[in-house]
């Protein structure tokens, strides 16, 4: 258990940042999820200015990684110009 204020103070930042954070990146997958699902291609291309948005702050966050971000945005880009 820590012993320090600045310790008992790190833990709960730490604590609240870890929700807030699990938070945005659930919000993200529930939209990639949906933004696959889609069949209309104009619905998709709007869905997924959004999601890009979303997956670039996860990653400037670095909740997932950079290239996890650039691989995610390549691989929706190629399905919504297949629809």
């Amino acid at each position: 258990m820590a012993n320090h204020k600045s310790a008992k103070k790190r833990i709960r930042s730490n604590e609240s940042k870890r929700l807030i954070n699990k938070y945005q990146h659930k919000t993200t997958r529930n939209a990639l999820r949906k933004l696959r699902g889609l069949t209309d291609k104009s619905e998709a291309q709007t869905l997924f200015v959004s999601v890009s948005s979303m997956i670039d702050k996860l990653a400037k966050k670095n909740i997932i990684h950079a290239n996890k971000a650039a691989n995610l945005k390549s691989g929706l880009a190629v399905k919504i110009n297949k629809l």
